[in-house]
């Protein structure tokens, strides 16, 4: 019976650093697109930094007013505690960026399906 206990803790101990490893892939994925379309990366270096970026969803982007103008943040206190601070300009781009990244994927998967498997062959023949 303590074996299973031990079996089981270990699974969810797996499941869960999987999950957050692909929140950190993908985190860094959008990192770098948010850098790429023209984002400025701010370091929580001072105590109002900090505070901000603790305030802020974590791996979101979130729009804010600010004198008149829509400021785009996305907050990352895991990996580089630093926040991405972009404009109108920026979002649009950053939004291309992503749409761009999702049609590159989408050829990728259609190659694969488009292979013709018929040359290999049924599995049941060996």
């Amino acid at each position: 019976m303590h074996t299973r206990h031990v079996l089981v803790v270990a699974a969810a101990l797996l499941t869960l650093s999987g999950c957050a490893a692909i929140r950190r892939q993908e985190a860094a994925s959008t990192e770098q697109l948010l850098a790429a379309a023209g984002f400025q990366m701010q370091a929580a270096d001072n105590p109002e930094r900090v505070h901000d970026l603790t305030a802020m969803p974590p791996l979101k982007i979130v729009a804010r007013s600010q004198d008149n103008n829509v400021r785009y943040t996305f907050a990352d206190p895991y990996k580089c505690r630093c926040l991405y601070v972009g404009g109108s300009k920026e979002y649009s781009a950053y939004q291309h960026l992503v749409t761009e990244q999702q049609i590159a994927q989408e050829r990728i998967w259609a190659e694969e399906d488009a292979m013709n498997w018929g040359l290999w062959g049924p599995w049941y023949w060996r």
